[in-house]
């Protein structure tokens, strides 16, 4: 096994699976078993999920909604995924923990490094909701403060896409996948990967970044044991 603490980044649009709106059962299972496969090799596993299958803040800001409601609706949105994955995880057999940057009791405990870390080394997986807990920050860079905060080795963001490429492969067909990339290179390059808030705060961190296709049975286990099927991104 390569990395023995993983941060895992899912956006909230994958859980939608097939369907337009919402979380798709199937999708949900899907992961929770990948993530259940890798705890049972002895990884230790936090969890951050975004809520864009539910509601965006910017989206609603975009409508006249004020930003910072907006925002903390978003918030709520990925505590509604994240125990929606906490039960699919404990029906696998998978001890789960449920943090929060907001207290909402009596759902979750509030977050924080000390107990998210002590929950790990128990053997639970740690979903860690509601972002940074303060609006104008995506989930993006909760994910890359909770990396930190766990000290985690690495940040797993899983996607559709099996890695970082020159251009959008779907809608290039020439694009060409970078298999590694320096933070600064990825920088200059202009690649959106995370938001840079995100980006930098690993990069100063020492936090390595990479990117694979979540929506493959397994793929996760392989990046865990250190196969090279995404694209790495770290300093140089």
């Amino acid at each position: 096994m390569k990395y023995k603490r993983i941060l895992l980044k899912l956006s909230g649009e994958s859980l939608m699976g097939s369907q337009a709106y919402g979380i798709d059962p199937a999708r949900l299972a899907e992961y929770a078993e990948q993530i259940a496969a890798v705890v049972k090799e002895g990884c230790q596993v936090g969890i951050v999920i975004g809520g864009g299958n539910i509601f965006r803040g910017l989206q609603g800001a975009a409508k006249g909604m004020d930003r910072i409601q907006g925002d903390y609706m978003g918030m709520m949105a990925t505590v509604i995924n994240s125990m929606a994955l906490q039960s699919a995880l404990e029906e696998k057999g998978v001890k789960a923990s449920l943090l929060s940057g907001l207290a909402i009791d009596p759902i979750c405990e509030k977050m924080s490094s000390r107990r998210a870390i002590e929950l790990l080394e128990e053997g639970r997986v740690v979903i860690m909701a509601a972002g940074t807990g303060n609006p104008f920050f995506t989930t993006d860079s909760g994910a890359a403060l909770r990396a930190v905060e766990i000290r985690a080795e690495v940040l797993l963001k899983g996607t559709r896409v099996d890695g970082v490429y020159t251009a959008d492969p779907e809608k290039d067909p020439k694009a060409v996948k970078y298999s590694e990339l320096t933070f600064d290179e990825a920088y200059e390059k202009k690649l959106k990967i995370m938001d840079l808030t995100a980006f930098t705060l690993c990069q100063e961190n020492h936090v390595h970044i990479y990117v694979f296709d979540m929506d493959t049975p397994g793929n996760l286990a392989k990046v865990v044991s250190g196969d090279p099927i995404g694209t790495l991104i770290k300093n140089q």
